[in-house]
């Protein structure tokens, strides 16, 4: 069956530029909850509903978030041994995202002709990024999320994210307590919220676009690219247009070249 594929509305603009963010910032959690309080006037004048708004008030510091951003160390490997640590090998990777194709081949060719992204892209985004989902966080995505859009470093990139996950909860894309990574990145391709929001494709046909939907979450990866410059039936090897719109996706040199040669084996 050929699924359907309906965007979501737009993420509103205002969210993300235009607007001034007047919540005090912190860099330890003794100001977080009064902060809260401020943040909860910036969330109603988003429009953030009452759904949004409690889980706001019901998020805590995210101490695993704070040390977790506090020590990144950046992507540095080689790419033998950045295939080796996230891969085993090429062969091996490829080997198991060829029999996930052939289990949904007609899902993973209906996502190809609407968006042009083939099925390798994909399922090594997949593969890389959360074990085709078997690894998709372990801290509560509002409270990551809320956390870092609080800590000073960073939260003028964050706050819009912030915005956004309480904008899912208050439309049934995201459960207050459902798990993610160290910094808000959720579901099956580890979307931020405010690009889940901007970029989400309800893939299933069931009204909603759930990022821990597998379907939901591959067909919106694709959308991604595609709205990044992705063009259809070209290369993605390196030194390619399509190449430079994984940068997109992820700003590692080796972690665009790892998808890019393990995703040319699971379409060879």
């Amino acid at each position: 069956m050929v699924r359907s594929f309906t965007c979501i509305a737009a993420f509103v603009a205002s969210l993300a530029a235009g607007s001034a963010f007047a919540a005090s910032c912190g860099n330890t959690s003794s100001g977080f909850n009064a902060w809260k309080q401020e943040f909860a006037g910036e969330a109603q004048r988003a429009g953030i509903g009452r759904a949004g708004l409690s889980a706001l008030a019901n998020a805590t510091y995210s101490t695993k978030t704070i040390h977790a951003d506090r020590n990144q160390k950046g992507v540095k490997y080689a790419l033998n041994d950045f295939i080796r640590i996230r891969l085993g090998s090429l062969d091996s990777f490829a080997a198991g995202a060829r029999k996930r194709k052939a289990q949904r081949a007609q899902f993973f060719a209906s996502v190809e002709a609407r968006y042009g992204v083939p099925a390798g892209i994909l399922l090594a985004i997949h593969g890389m990024e959360t074990g085709y989902g078997r690894t998709m966080g372990s801290v509560p995505v509002v409270s990551s999320i809320l956390t870092v859009a609080y800590d000073c470093r960073r939260a003028s990139f964050f706050t819009p994210h912030a915005l956004a996950a309480l904008q899912m909860v208050d439309r049934g894309m995201l459960s207050p307590t459902q798990l993610g990574a160290f910094h808000g990145e959720l579901g099956h391709t580890q979307f931020l919220p405010g690009n889940a929001m901007r970029y989400g494709i309800d893939a299933t046909g069931d009204g909603t676009v759930d990022f821990y939907n597998e379907y939901d979450a591959l067909a919106s990866t694709a959308n991604f690219l595609r709205q990044k410059g992705w063009k259809a039936g070209q290369s993605y090897q390196e030194g390619s247009h399509n190449f430079r719109v994984l940068n997109e996706w992820n700003a590692a040199t080796v972690y665009q070249q790892a998808i890019a040669l393990s995703a040319a084996k699971i379409d060879g």
